[in-house]
């Protein structure tokens, strides 16, 4: 055959990766570096939105003994949150846990150990006032030691943080107290007043 015409089969002859589909190298490595960026951009991802959801924290729980209060836009809700894990949209939304637990106010101007001995681990809280000072029905001036246990209603608790606050304690129940106390002993001469110390007296508070 001539030289020329083996040349030309030569040329002609299927090479021997005809038969193979894979794509040429360059190709691959293009491929596998896409694959590897869209992995890392989707940790990329995934790390922001658990830092924004830590940074942020748009749920609070709600312990047993306390009531939530959820604020939309400066504005309290009626319905309180009971204890649980309750979620929120920051900035726009808030919520408050309030105490409804059991409290106690004592009001003396005795510092001796007695008056510590039961509450010094009361759970509820426990605040100390001076004694009060009133005046017996003959016009005497008298001090009142005496202690409180009171707690907030966990169906009021929205109305009464919107209209007095966190401080609400100071403004309710203390001056609820001193008003029932000159009420009360102005009825009696000094004299009396040590027979009805264990007189107990109920006070409900209703807001309206």
């Amino acid at each position: 055959m001539p030289a020329d015409m083996n040349d030309y089969f030569k040329k002609r002859k299927p090479s021997s990766n005809s038969g193979n589909n894979q794509p040429p190298k360059k190709e691959q490595d293009t491929n596998n570096n896409s694959n590897g960026s869209n992995k890392q951009n989707y940790i990329i991802i995934a790390m922001f939105i658990l830092f924004g959801f830590y940074a942020l924290k748009p749920f609070t729980i709600i312990n047993s003994g306390e009531i939530g209060i959820k604020i939309n836009t400066g504005k309290f809700e009626e319905t309180p949150l009971q204890p649980g894990l309750h979620f929120f949209v920051p900035v726009l939304q808030k919520i408050v846990p309030v105490n409804t637990r059991i409290r106690m106010i004592t009001y003396s101007n005795q510092n001796h150990q007695s008056i510590n001995d039961g509450y010094h681990n009361y759970e509820g809280g426990l605040k100390r006032n001076p004694a009060i000072r009133v005046m017996d029905s003959r016009g005497l001036d008298v001090f009142i030691d005496l202690a409180v246990q009171y707690n907030l209603r966990a169906d009021m608790a929205p109305k009464t943080i919107a209209t007095w606050g966190t401080a609400w304690e100071d403004k309710i129940v203390n001056t609820k107290v001193r008003e029932i106390v000159r009420d009360v002993i102005g009825k009696y001469t000094a004299e009396n007043l040590p027979q009805k110390r264990q007189k107990r007296y109920k006070i409900r508070s209703e807001q309206k």
